[in-house]
């Protein structure tokens, strides 16, 4: 994977200093650590996606010179674009960390997870995978690339989101986190999902990104793609996703925004090739990225409070 070269560190798209990212990096490493000393097996979730690319350089700031002291975990749905599965694996390896993958379709092929279709979005049945991982390992913290713009339901939940036996959040009883205590206290067979950069933005990613000159999936960049139009987005045309009857192949420009499954995933149409351009592009743009491009959150009949309280991420 080729590095991406932003501008100069410590400055903007437009070269404006931004001493709020440095408040930002040092809340996110005081959560990890804050956690990591209160908990006795955290992991961190990593899918090679942006807000998780951001979290791994949290991790080597708050951690290095030594080995991180949680394993990186990926629930893969086996349906996720192969330029960001490529980019996990070659990132995991340089750091030296070690990545633990498990797949909603080995949970499908068990009988752990049923499909009313075998074109249905794998997407949400990740709860399963996750709460069996999370049984497996018997972890009891795992850090999360989430952030509160993202979606309505995840502004409801505070940075520490405490998760019963069954893994389950309960919106009604969560915990205080005032002057930024966390009380990360549990009974045994609970764990706590933790999201550092939960006070972050898409935009303050961006940016940090061209901070920290990261290496990112090059799928963020403007590129040509086949795509049809569908419910407002646009939908990749690919072998598991073909063009419906009716509708037109066409060849647009575009990026993607977020990296999720490829049966819920849309890019949007972009001529953003540079992290100063996306950075500018993030900075205008009036549509949140889920709203611009999840086909899951505009179709499923659960909605996200309701995946979220039954253990999805």
């Amino acid at each position: 994977m080729s590095a991406v070269l932003a501008p100069a560190a410590g400055i903007g798209a437009a070269g404006d200093v931004l001493p709020h990212l440095d408040w930002l990096e040092s809340e996110a490493i005081h959560i990890l650590r804050e956690v990591v000393a209160e908990t006795t097996n955290p992991a961190l979730l990593f899918s090679g996606g942006k807000d998780s690319i951001v979290m791994l350089r949290l991790a080597e700031k708050a951690f290095r010179p030594d080995r991180f002291p949680f394993p990186l975990v990926h629930i893969d749905t086996e349906h996720n674009f192969p330029e960001v599965v490529a980019f996990r694996d070659a990132r995991a390896a340089e750091l030296g960390e070690r990545l633990v993958v498990r797949s909603v379709g080995e949970s499908i092929r068990l009988g752990r997870v049923r499909l009313r279709s075998a074109d249905e979005s794998r997407n949400p049945h990740q709860t399963v995978t996750l709460l069996d991982t999370i049984r497996e390992f018997g972890f009891d913290a795992l850090f999360g690339g989430a952030r509160r713009d993202e979606e309505k339901a995840r502004a409801k939940e505070r940075i520490l989101s405490h998760r019963d036996e069954t893994g389950q959040w309960d919106p009604r009883n969560q915990r205080p986190e005032l002057w930024s205590l966390f009380n990360a206290r549990l009974h045994k067979g609970e764990h706590l999902r933790v999201f550092p950069i939960s006070n972050w933005t898409e935009l303050d990613i961006w940016q940090y990104i061209a901070r920290e000159e990261l290496a990112v999936p090059r799928i963020y960049f403007a590129h040509e793609r086949e795509v049809v139009e569908r419910g407002g987005l646009l939908a990749p045309v690919t072998p598991l996703t073909p063009a419906h009857e009716g509708e037109t192949v066409v060849t647009r420009r575009v990026r993607f925004r977020t990296v999720g499954d490829i049966t819920c995933t849309c890019p949007v149409a972009s001529d953003a090739d540079t992290v100063e351009k996306i950075v500018a592009e993030t900075a205008a743009a009036t549509v949140t990225e889920r709203g611009a491009t999840r086909m899951d959150d505009q179709t499923s009949d659960a909605s996200m409070e309701l995946r979220k309280r039954e253990g999805y991420f």
